[in-house]
């Protein structure tokens, strides 16, 4: 225990916790590896790489199959992956239930933040598409970092960027990637099973079900 002590700053992850965009993504990753004769499971990407930012999926996707991807190639996969998630996503809503009405109530009682594997322009273009933008006071995107999760670099800069402790943030994730590297970086987590059933977020400080149970109340309990 860290005994009692203010929370200064909520830290979101992006896909699977605010957005249901992990299909999309899964989609994207398809579209672009199949011409290259790798196929992409389902079920193998929920196991395996869900939590990495593109960079991370396609380096472990070429390392599972004894490949790798020089820099210019890892480029233009990226290049095209994030091209393709565009054109599936159009102009869909894929905000998970109470997520403005989410971020309204503990943006009410904290500055709030994104540390996700996303790209910055995909976080930005959902969140001006629901006006959410004004909610969000800082943001840590794909690439950003010298690592993404399960590194803890993602976090940490995080709180750098709101100029405050780790240890008085708290970070929302819906991955055992995500609790990984916000535990990793002195953060409190709260698991949310949008993704994984609890049993796979257990190293979570607590598990809610849905973006209706984080109130400010749960927020102050967790410290």
């Amino acid at each position: 225990m860290r005994g009692d002590q203010m929370i200064s700053a909520i830290v979101f992850d992006f896909d699977g916790v605010l957005v249901d965009s992990e299909p999309l993504h899964l989609r994207a990753y398809q579209e672009v590896l199949e011409p290259i004769g790798w196929s992409l499971p389902r079920e193998k990407y929920y196991a395996s790489y869900l939590g990495y930012d593109d960079a991370g999926v396609f380096r472990a996707v070429a390392e599972d199959r004894g490949s790798t991807l020089d820099d210019q190639r890892l480029r233009a996969l990226i290049d095209e992956k994030c091209r393709v998630f565009d054109q599936i996503l159009g102009g869909g809503d894929i905000m998970y239930p109470g997520a403005a009405e989410c971020l309204g109530r503990l943006g009410a009682e904290w500055p709030l933040g994104i540390a996700s594997g996303a790209a910055r322009p995909e976080i930005e273009a959902a969140l001006r598409g629901r006006r959410l933008d004004r909610h969000i006071k800082f943001i840590v995107a794909a690439g950003e970092t010298p690592a993404g999760k399960p590194s803890p670099d993602p976090y940490q800069r995080a709180a750098t960027l709101h100029g405050v402790a780790p240890q008085s943030c708290v970070a929302i994730e819906d991955s055992r990637w995500g609790i990984e590297s916000a535990k990793a970086a002195g953060l409190w987590c709260i698991g949310i099973t949008h993704t994984y059933p609890v049993s796979e977020l257990l190293d979570a400080d607590t598990i809610v079900t849905s973006l209706d149970e984080l109130t400010p109340q749960l927020i102050r309990n967790i410290a």
